[in-house]
């Protein structure tokens, strides 16, 4: 898997921020729920995607 490049994640996350804004507050968590699931599909890797997950969290506390 390759890194994407840094105008691309910058669309990402502005992609991401307007859905979340979309979806409203009361949806955020069932959005974000749905988007990493769907994520996960694509991916087919259960171990790629527990390391994201992991990577997510860290730095949370």
């Amino acid at each position: 898997m390759s890194a994407m490049p840094f105008e691309d994640f910058e669309t990402a996350y502005e992609t991401l921020a307007t859905a979340i804004d979309q979806a409203g507050p009361a949806r955020e968590a069932l959005f974000l729920t749905r988007l990493a699931l769907v994520l996960a599909q694509k991916l087919g890797d259960v171990a790629a995607f527990r390391t994201a997950i992991e990577t997510a969290l860290d730095g949370l506390e």
